[in-house]
């Protein structure tokens, strides 16, 4: 099977993901991951994205695809892949079918995970973290026992990530809703896409990825 899992940022496609990986012994394929593997590796398709990541640019799609490519070569006989962060665009999806085409494969499933924008950027924009043992804390679901002080290590000192504001995460939905939301469309035509409620607790929404792909 290869799953593609589609929502905004944070929606939960990573931790469902994981998930998926374990208990299906699917390849999860995380584009960044991928990224960050081969510079580190210093493969051809690395040192080119090593470059182009140095000048603070966009990684193309054609060594995205590469690396894609090479990672799927190298497990064709496996069980399957889940695609998270890729494809985000109409012509990433139409390259992915060129990909998978000759391989004699296509994408299986669409998983779109749901959830409301201001619901979102409340999830998000209310996040920190312990400094020290790096539990994770929420202004509003999940505050520390005792205010000030970590539950797990006592420490006092927490962080937020500069990325976790409301103005960012409202410009990240934005893009997601132009670039990336119009494959909900692009897939559907396909009669592959299959919707769950990012709202519920992480539970259910894996009850309701396995109901999904239980059906496929």
């Amino acid at each position: 099977m290869i799953l593609v899992l589609l929502g905004p940022p944070g929606a939960g496609k990573g931790t469902q993901a994981k998930r998926l990986q374990d208990m299906r012994a699917l390849v999860q394929l995380s584009t960044g991951d991928m990224l960050r593997a081969a510079v580190a590796a210093g493969s051809e398709l690395g040192q080119r994205a090593g470059d182009i990541m140095e000048r603070g640019e966009l990684v193309p799609d054609e060594i995205v695809i590469g690396l894609i490519a090479e990672r799927m070569d190298a497990d064709m006989d496996g069980t399957g892949f889940i695609l998270d962060g890729f494809p985000r665009t109409i012509g990433q999806a139409e390259a992915l079918d060129k990909l998978l085409g000759p391989r004699g494969k296509g994408v299986d499933r669409v998983v779109v995970i749901e959830v409301d924008d201001d619901a979102l950027v409340a999830r998000i924009a209310g996040r920190f973290t312990c400094a020290k043992c790096g539990e994770g804390y929420h202004d509003q679901f999940k505050k520390p026992k005792v205010e000030g002080v970590c539950d797990v290590c006592g420490g006092t000192n927490f962080t937020r990530r500069r990325d976790d504001t409301e103005e960012v995460v409202r410009s990240r939905l934005k893009a997601y809703h132009a670039q990336t939301e119009p494959l909900i469309g692009y897939y559907g035509a396909q009669d592959k896409v299959r919707a769950v409620d990012g709202m519920a607790d992480i539970e259910t929404v894996q009850k309701e990825i396995d109901q999904t792909l239980d059906g496929a």
